[in-house]
């Protein structure tokens, strides 16, 4: 689910040959010139702070302020261009394998000038990412490939959506973040903490064992609703129960999980049985649609709680937020190589809340859980 980002991503984000070594992105490269037409010449990908998971998929670089641009030809050295002046160079180039980088200035001319040299026969390149472009980069690039210029964003995204060998371990580590983060917060919920204390502590521990971001929600009106972190409720009574939302990114991939601490009630109850049942029948080719009945059915009488009223799900990569969005009105498939982070939340639309999530990566023949909130955290 989405929250608040930093302004200023200031975690690791080193490329290191030994976890996806230059083969991997070359493969991936490789996959993507089969899925775009055939006079396709090359790719001009977008990355900007927030929305950067395709340029990582590729170029295994993170924007930290300014956006930036990868031109990757199918014949040639890729190119990558970042913002933020010459300066910015030297920072960057431990982020990627590319090493051809310049600034990002004279964007349209420099476009220009690429697609031309890329394409002496003809054929031109495709935009990925042109969603997240301001307005006024946009119309430069448009400008000077032409309007009718393809994007192949759809086309990368369905290619990522199959998690390759490294991708998932690197998600392996990161839902081992997660779990080490929940666990401290479960330990200082026990010993009487504050719910924004008991946060702080999940949090500290995810970023002492390398993790480039952490972002959490909390609740202290027992699930009802969830803020993020206050200073100001540092000094609020212990929570009990405690509900807790926490994302961690680990090697470029996110993990998340929803989770309640502290005495145990009927709503978490019945959401952590639901939550077991939902995974053990979700096989490869299930429907969203067939999944979200089975979780209506299974936390019956309660309701839907509102924070998973648009969703029950979605995949998880290199943006805390793929596609697809699992809801039970969408005939989205599960499809073997997936990893998805599924919710299953419950009220009584009086009291009794709760949210309860795992991450499960989808096989062959059934569904591995990597993660689970329901797994001793009471």
């Amino acid at each position: 689910m989405f929250t608040m980002h930093p302004t200023l991503l200031i975690g690791p984000a080193e490329w290191h040959a030994d976890e996806m070594p230059r083969n991997e992105f070359l493969a991936r490269i490789a996959a993507l010139w089969l899925g775009c037409a055939p006079a396709t010449t090359g790719a001009i990908v977008y990355g900007d702070a927030r929305h950067h998971a395709e340029l990582a998929y590729l170029t295994n670089f993170t924007p930290k302020l300014e956006p930036a641009l990868a031109l990757i030809p199918k014949a040639g050295a890729p190119r990558l261009l970042v913002g933020g002046g010459v300066n910015m160079l030297p920072a960057a180039r431990p982020l990627t394998w590319i090493e051809d980088l310049l600034p990002l200035r004279n964007v349209g001319k420099t476009i220009a000038q690429w697609a031309k040299a890329c394409a002496p026969d003809g054929g031109r390149p495709v935009l990925i990412g042109a969603g997240a472009m301001s307005f006024a980069l946009h119309c430069e690039i448009v400008e000077s490939l032409g309007r009718d210029t393809p994007d192949a964003t759809f086309a990368l995204q369905s290619l990522m959506q199959c998690k390759r060998p490294r991708e998932l371990n690197a998600i392996r580590r990161a839902c081992a973040t997660l779990d080490a983060s929940v666990v401290a917060i479960g330990q200082a919920q026990r010993s009487g903490a504050t719910a924004a204390s008991a946060v702080l502590a999940g949090e500290h521990e995810a970023i002492r064992r390398g993790a480039q971001d952490v972002r959490t929600l909390f609740s202290i009106d027992r699930g009802r609703t969830f803020r993020p972190f206050d200073g100001v409720l540092m000094q609020a009574t212990p929570a009990d129960p405690l509900q807790v939302y926490v994302a961690v990114r680990d090697a470029g991939y996110w993990s998340e999980g929803f989770v309640v601490f502290g005495r145990s009630h009927p709503a978490v109850d019945k959401a952590c049985a639901a939550l077991r049942s939902v995974i053990a029948g979700a096989k490869p080719g299930a429907t969203a649609r067939v999944i979200g009945e089975a979780m209506a059915a299974a936390i019956r009488p309660y309701h839907v709680h509102p924070i998973a009223a648009r969703s029950f799900g979605n995949a998880v990569g290199l943006a805390l937020e793929e596609a697809p969005v699992l809801s039970a009105e969408s005939d989205t498939v599960l499809v073997p190589g997936s990893v998805h982070s599924i919710r299953v939340s419950v009220s009584d639309n009086a009291d009794q809340f709760a949210v309860v999530s795992a991450m499960i990566s989808v096989g062959s023949e059934g569904c591995e859980t990597l993660w689970s909130g329901c797994r001793g955290s009471g």
